[in-house]
C-alpha cells in the first residue's frame, strides 16, 4: 500500500460532478492538498455515512484550501444519483476500472457478499508536490475515518 512520504500514484479517471468530467490528481494539487476518501460502495449504510460526513465537514476542509473527492468502482451515473440522493457537493472519482484500488493498493472483497473488487475504506491527503502526507485504511469496512485527524493532516500539508 502507499503511505506517507510516498508519491501518489497519479491518475485520470471519470468525475461525478452532476455531470461527467474527467479528473487527473496532479491538475488539482496546485490548488491545494487533495483528499482522496475510498469507499467500497454508494447506496450502503456505512459508505454514505462516511460520504455525508465528508459533506458536513466540508467547509472545514476549504479553509484549509482542501479539495475532498470521494472515490469507489461504482460507475460514474450511479455516483451522480448518489449525490443527488445525498446532496453531496463535492465530486465522486469512478474508478470502474478498478485500477485506482490497485495502485493505492486498498483493494478487498466481501466473499460472503460474493463481491470482488472494491476499495478498502481508505483515506489518502496528497500535498502539492504529489507527496501522501497522511495515510489511514479501515480495520474493516464498517469503521469511519477519523474526520478530524484528516482535516488537521489536510491543514498540516506542504
Amino acid at each position: 500500500m502507499v503511505s506517507t512520504g510516498d508519491d501518489a500514484p497519479d491518475f485520470t479517471a471519470p468525475l461525478a460532478n452532476g455531470d461527467v468530467a474527467e479528473f487527473t490528481l496532479s491538475e488539482h494539487l496546485d490548488d491545494g492538498p487533495v483528499v482522496l476518501a475510498f469507499f467500497p460502495a454508494a447506496f450502503t449504510g456505512t459508505c454514505t455515512t462516511e460520504m455525508c460526513t465528508f459533506q458536513d465537514q466540508l467547509g472545514g476542509f476549504e479553509d484549509v484550501g482542501a479539495t475532498v473527492v470521494g472515490v469507489s468502482v461504482d460507475l460514474p451515473f450511479a455516483l451522480n444519483e448518489f449525490r443527488d440522493q445525498e446532496d453531496l457537493t463535492f465530486g465522486l472519482v469512478s474508478d470502474h476500472e478498478k485500477e485506482l484500488i490497485e495502485a493505492y493498493d486498498v483493494w478487498t472483497s466481501m466473499p460472503d457478499l460474493g463481491v470482488e473488487g472494491v476499495a478498502e475504506r481508505a483515506v489518502f491527503v496528497v500535498n502539492s508536490e504529489g507527496e501522501i502526507t497522511y495515510d489511514w485504511v479501515g480495520e474493516n469496512l464498517g469503521v469511519e475515518p477519523p474526520y478530524e485527524a484528516v482535516r488537521d493532516a489536510a491543514a498540516d500539508a506542504e
